[in-house]
């Protein structure tokens, strides 16, 4: 069969719908399809269209869906479509609507939709490959990784400023990994740096560099006021990395709502009581540890793989 994924960024943005995109790519090629990635539909001979993000992949959902009317078609809902463009605007509702099957990437998003499209959705999370060479961990601090770009969305200096006036006793360290997305954001970053000891940032990052710095953590902080269904989760949980993270359903739902280290958007108070728990109770953080560690097998390439399999055979597709 042939499949086009459309994802509205592109290789260089290293951003996470690109990320989902190329990982689905070599899932769909593994089960014999012929795969091509996409930013727009140019009505190229199509079995088959995800698109990831319904606003931002509407225009190609749209000619799909003139041209192909009986067609398959796929939608991959993200954070932003959930909790944001399903509820004033016209067109993603409408990419919904044409969807034969939409994706959701964490149990609680089902909830978000309109009643009349539940029963259109599946659950597939998002699959992480260990990387090998894991790191030790530094043992003159105790290192926090942010990791994530520089967006708005992202509350991205939370973990920052909950560091700044920190005990002296404290070697609590963030180590912030992502690109800023535009110069406002990169100033800030850099200022942050400049004026914060306790504050790392290292920009954007290869994919593998950014696991290893990953895995080199004690914690993993994940600050979003909204997510689809966060990548980072499953990778820190597939490299036994604790996690700390704003409650919010996109975290929720893949941590469970007993999570031990949940805090509430924005708080800052919150975060910073809970890193410093995290530094000094041993039993705290071993709860946190062990709670990454019975999330992971959720995250397993064979795990997706599966999903993806029975999502094309029920739609008569495999």
């Amino acid at each position: 069969m042939r499949i086009c994924i459309i994802t509205p960024t592109d290789a260089q943005s290293r951003r996470g719908n690109w990320v989902t995109a190329t990982r689905w790519r070599r899932i769909l090629g593994k089960l014999g399809h012929r795969v091509v990635v996409r930013q727009r539909y140019d009505d190229e001979p199509c079995d088959l269209l995800i698109g990831l993000h319904a606003r931002r992949s509407y225009p190609s959902m749209a000619r799909f869906r003139h041209l192909h009317p009986d067609a398959a078609l796929i939608l991959a809902l993200t954070g932003t479509d959930l909790y944001g463009d399903m509820r004033v605007g016209t067109q993603a509702r409408r990419a919904v609507q044409w969807a034969s099957r939409l994706i959701v990437l964490h149990p609680l998003a089902v909830g978000a939709l309109p009643r009349g499209m539940r029963e259109k959705a599946r659950l597939i999370y998002q699959s992480v490959e260990r990387p090998c060479g894991i790191p030790i961990h530094a043992l003159q601090s105790f290192d926090v990784c942010v990791l994530g770009h520089l967006r708005t969305v992202k509350d991205p200096f939370r973990a920052a400023m909950a560091v700044r006036n920190l005990p002296a006793a404290s070697r609590i360290r963030i180590v912030h990994i992502g690109h800023a997305l535009d110069a406002r954001m990169a100033n800030r970053a850099r200022r942050e740096h400049e004026r914060n000891p306790r504050y790392r940032w290292l920009g954007g990052q290869t994919r593998a560099a950014a696991l290893r710095q990953l895995a080199g953590c004690r914690l993993m902080v994940l600050s979003s006021r909204s997510e689809g269904g966060a990548n980072a989760i499953g990778e820190a949980a597939t490299l036994g990395v604790p996690i700390i993270a704003s409650r919010i359903d996109g975290n929720v739902g893949l941590l469970g709502r007993d999570h031990p280290g949940l805090y509430r958007v924005g708080d800052t108070g919150a975060l910073r009581d809970l890193l410093l728990r995290a530094e000094s109770d041993t039993a705290f953080y071993r709860n946190l540890l062990q709670a990454s560690r019975r999330i992971a097998p959720l995250f397993t390439p064979a795990r997706e793989t599966r999903a993806w399999r029975s999502l094309l055979a029920e739609s008569g597709m495999y």
